[in-house]
């Protein structure tokens, strides 16, 4: 049976009496903390840091209580010191009466039972070799895997380890590149950690993660460029999917060919209620509380990895790189972060969706102007709060840009609204094609895979500067198309027999 590890189990990184501290840029999934000592040099991480707290304290009671547990459980397999070399080893209660080393792959077989429960009691310290892994199969979780380990836990460069890790009155080390799905938990002794990913597992019980509510969007949900009061100013080709307005100002630049949409050149009935929908969605995130507070805006990305939560950036934040949105299988999951200033990112920024993480439901609400760089790909509905949105040339945004007093700039874009809307302005909404474009970036040919039942689709290529470099007809379920583009950013358009559109962007080396 498998030992309850009560609020230990909300912790990646724990000591009962020790530092916890990072070397290098870790992603860290649960909370970090210790019940004597300090933790330090974290940056970003998705979950909360706790010292000497009540939050500490009780997870030390509980991590006693699961280590007596694994203490009293009665031996079934006696294997030898040196685990792993591709042993296949099935549920049971493993004791090994010295210290014992994981080389290459242990594997757990769970045996189509998700319940089944490995625990290893080691009575001396636990090592492993560089590139070393767990495997886990037919069912096998790691929330059910168990290391109690009386001495040293070293794990070496690259490994991949899988299950709770227990250290009894001694440190842990987690070497550069590591991976745990799991828990590194200490009764007594430091917990030092340099460039790993940890991130606590789902299963066995543990909450399905939803986010907040999202909040009412109301007719600015088919709104993709919107503000309540500035000017809607778009320069070089831009394609939008989803109406452009403002209700103050003037909407200029916009060539109705690339847009799917209503243009509102003019603030008109629609952009008002636009605006007043804006104002109560505005309401609804700015009152709501969070469940995470980020600690380093101006290190915000970074590879950084985030679940359904209300996240709070307390400064002006700057996205550099990527950040991922992990939806943990749960597609309704919603995901809010908010920004108390304003919000920047670098050239090629990306925020990333996986595991059914969705853009309709990702929402940024940011009290100052936005900027969104070169070539950046965005995703979720940017609310602005009484500042500019700037979405600069070659960025693709899944999502909307919509201010509540503040102008929209955008220079040579694709946008596309979210599903939602059930129609735009007086238009009916028109699918999106159903089709993939790879490789990306590309070098000398592109393949275009589409749906046998779409009928024949047309493709059109542009450059950054609008002109069209390429049409062709695609009249196969693939279709390979060589090229000899030069170096740089292209923007497509694929138009099926129904008039359903896809839009987006290319990289040609």
């Amino acid at each position: 049976q498998a030992p309850t590890l009560g609020s230990a189990a909300n912790f990646a990184l724990f000591s009962s009496n020790g530092a916890v501290s990072n070397n290098g840029m870790s992603h860290l999934t649960g909370n970090v903390g210790t019940n004597n000592g300090s933790s330090t040099a974290f940056g970003n991480l998705d979950g909360v840091m706790h010292d000497n707290d009540v939050a500490s304290q009780t997870a030390s009671t509980d991590l006693l209580l699961a280590y007596n547990q694994l203490l009293a459980a009665t031996p079934t397999d006696f294997p030898s010191a040196l685990l792993g070399n591709g042993a296949t080893l099935s549920e049971g209660v493993y004791s090994i009466g010295e210290s014992a080393s994981i080389n290459q792959t242990l594997i757990l077989d769970g045996g189509g039972d998700a319940n089944a429960v490995f625990i290893f009691k080691i009575d001396g310290a636990l090592s492993s070799s560089a590139g070393s892994e767990i495997i886990l199969i037919n069912n096998a979780q790691a929330c059910n895997v168990f290391w109690k380990v009386e001495g040293l836990v070293s794990l070496a460069t690259g490994t991949i380890m899988k299950g709770n890790v227990i250290a009894n009155n001694a440190a842990i080390v987690l070497s550069s590149g590591v991976m745990l799905e799991g828990r590194a938990l200490s009764t007594t002794g430091a917990v030092t950690v340099n460039g790993v990913t940890v991130r606590t597992p789902l299963g066995c019980g543990s909450p399905v993660l939803t986010g907040p509510a999202a909040p009412p969007l109301g007719s600015v949900i088919c709104y993709t460029l919107f503000s309540g009061n500035g000017e809607v100013t778009n320069s070089g080709v831009s394609h939008v999917t989803g109406d452009v307005g403002t209700n103050v100002g003037l909407t200029t630049g916009f060539d109705d060919q690339n847009v799917e949409g209503t243009i509102h050149d003019n603030p008109d009935s629609s952009t008002a209620q636009a605006a007043n929908d804006l104002n109560v969605a505005f309401g609804h995130l700015n009152v709501l509380a969070h469940d995470i507070e980020l600690l380093y805006p101006a290190q915000f990305g970074n590879d950084l990895v985030l679940t359904p939560h209300t996240y709070l950036l307390n400064a002006a934040t700057v996205l550099t790189n990527k950040v991922t949105l992990n939806a943990q299988d749960n597609p309704a999951a919603v995901f809010v972060i908010k920004i108390v200033g304003a919000l920047s990112t670098s050239t090629f920024s990306e925020v990333a969706l996986i595991n059914g993480a969705q853009e309709k439901n990702v929402f940024w609400l940011v009290d100052g102007a936005v900027e969104i760089n070169d070539f950046s790909e965005f995703k979720g509905t940017l609310i602005c709060n009484n500042a500019a949105i700037n979405l600069k040339n070659g960025t693709s945004l899944e999502g909307r840009a919509l201010s509540t007093n503040g102008g929209i700039l955008t220079d040579t874009v694709i946008a596309n609204m979210p599903v939602g809307c059930e129609s735009l302005g007086t238009e009916d909404v028109a699918a999106r094609v159903a089709a993939k474009l790879y490789p990306n970036p590309f070098t000398d040919y592109i393949t275009v895979s589409v749906e046998a039942n779409q009928g024949d689709s047309t493709l059109v290529i542009f450059n950054s500067l609008g002109q069209t470099v390429t049409t062709r007809k695609i009249t196969d379920a693939t279709t390979r198309i060589d090229t000899d583009f030069v170096s740089g950013i292209y923007f497509y358009k694929l138009t099926d027999a129904r008039g359903n559109v896809q839009s987006g962007k290319l990289m040609a080396k």
